[in-house]
C-alpha cells in the first residue's frame, strides 16, 4: 500500500547572509520555524532486480525527472542501502513554487521517509543528514522539524526548543523570486563585508542563548504537557501563548531580521508594502513579519486567531492570496507527518 507524507513547510524567522565560500555557496545563519501548511507526497516502492523511478505531480511547473529534489533523494537513499528498487513518487502541490516556504527541499525529506517505510529499511539518523544536505541546503531541517539553527549555507541543523504553535498568516504574491538571483543581487550590491563571519557568529550565539533568558528556558521546560502538574487546558493554553509571545519578543530584541529583503524589497516593491500589511497596527499589530527565505511568500506571527485573520483580510483586500497556519512544533511534526 503506498506511503502517503505530509511535507511540511517552513519559514525563515530571521537569516543573515554572510562572505561567498570557496564552494561558491553563501555563509548563513538562519532560524527555521516548520508550518502545518503542507504538500502531500505518495511513495509506493518494492524491491527489484533494478532501480526505475517515476514521478508525477499535479503542478506543471514540477520537473519530473532527474532535475526534482525528491527524485535525487531517493537514487541516492537507494544506492546508500544498496536496494534496488522500482519507485512512483506523487507530489500533490499545495505550496507555492518559488515561494521561499522550503517546499521542494521538504518533498524531498518526504519522499525519504516515504520510501524507508515502504522498503522496512531506515538509515542511521548521521547518513540521512549528509544525504540531505548533498541534495539541498534546506532539506536537513525538514528531517528534525519545530525551531532549528541553521548554519553553514544552512544544511548544519541543529534543533532548538520549540516555540509553541501559535498563528500565523502566509501571503503568497504571483510573482516568484529566484534564490540564485537574490543571492547575485546580494553581491552586486556588495552587501557582504570582511567582518561578516564575526556577525554570523554572534547572532548564531543570540539565536542559541535566547532559550536560555531567564522566564524564558524555565516556561521551555515546564510547558510540555508531561510536565504539568493539574491546572484547565484553558490554563495550559494560556501559558503557551505566553510563552509563544516571551520567546518571540526576545527574538525580536536579538535583532532578527532576513537579509534577503535589502535586495528583493527594492527589486518587488510590493513585497514591502504586503510585510507592511501583514504587520499592521495596535492591538492587532503582529508580534513579528518578514520575508521568508528570499520570496516572494512573506508571513507574520500573532497573538490570536482574530489578529491574524484581522491580517489575511488586510493581504486579501489587496488583492493578494493569504492562508492562516500555525507554527508546528517538533513533537507534532513527526506524530501528524503520516497521512492515512
Amino acid at each position: 500500500m503506498p506511503t502517503c507524507v505530509r511535507s511540511y513547510s517552513k519559514i525563515n524567522l530571521g537569516l543573515a547572509i554572510g562572505p561567498v565560500r570557496p564552494d561558491g555557496f553563501h555563509a548563513l545563519t538562519t532560524l527555521y520555524q516548520t508550518l502545518e501548511l503542507h504538500d502531500l507526497v505518495t511513495v509506493e516502492a518494492k524491491r527489484a532486480a533494478t532501480t526505475a523511478i517515476r514521478l508525477t505531480s499535479n503542478d506543471d511547473r514540477v520537473p519530473w525527472d532527474s532535475r526534482n529534489t525528491a527524485w535525487k533523494m531517493v537514487e541516492r537513499a537507494l544506492d546508500r542501502h544498496g536496494i534496488a528498487a522500482e519507485v512512483c513518487i506523487h507530489i500533490e502541490k499545495r505550496l507555492p513554487v518559488q515561494g521561499g516556504m522550503g517546499a521542494g527541499s521538504a518533498n524531498a525529506a518526504a519522499a525519504l521517509i516515504g520510501l524507508e517505510r515502504e522498503l522496512g529499511a531506515a538509515l542511521p539518523g548521521a547518513v540521512r543528514l549528509r544525504l540531505a544536505a548533498e541534495v539541498g541546503s534546506d532539506v536537513s531541517l525538514f528531517l528534525l522539524g519545530g525551531t532549528v539553527l541553521g548554519l553553514g549555507r544552512g544544511e548544519q541543523v541543529y534543533p532548538l526548543p520549540d516555540i509553541p504553535g501559535i498563528p500565523c498568516v502566509i501571503a503568497v504574491p504571483e510573482i516568484g523570486v529566484s534564490t540564485p538571483q537574490a543571492f547575485r543581487d546580494w553581491d552586486t550590491l556588495e552587501l557582504t563585508q570582511d567582518g561578516e563571519p564575526d556577525r554570523l557568529n554572534e547572532l548564531s550565539l543570540a539565536y542559541a542563548s535566547l532559550y536560555a533568558e531567564p522566564g524564558t528556558s524555565g516556561i521551555i521546560r515546564g510547558s510540555h504537557p508531561g510536565n504539568q502538574q493539574g491546572g484547565s487546558d484553558q490554563a495550559q493554553s494560556g501559558q503557551q501563548d505566553d510563552l509563544a509571545e516571551n520567546t518571540l519578543l526576545s527574538l525580536v530584541r536579538t535583532g532578527v531580521e532576513n537579509d534577503f529583503e535589502r535586495v528583493v524589497f527594492p527589486a518587488y516593491p510590493s513585497l514591502r508594502e504586503i510585510k507592511r500589511q501583514l504587520m499592521g497596527t495596535g492591538s492587532e499589530a503582529a508580534l513579528y513579519a518578514a520575508l521568508s527565505g528570499s520570496g516572494s511568500a512573506l508571513f507574520g506571527l500573532y497573538r490570536s486567531s482574530a489578529d491574524a485573520e484581522a491580517a489575511q483580510r488586510r493581504v486579501q483586500n489587496a488583492g493578494v492570496k493569504a492562508m492562516i497556519t500555525k507554527t508546528l512544533p517538533r513533537s507534532e511534526y513527526w506524530a501528524r507527518m503520516f497521512a492515512g
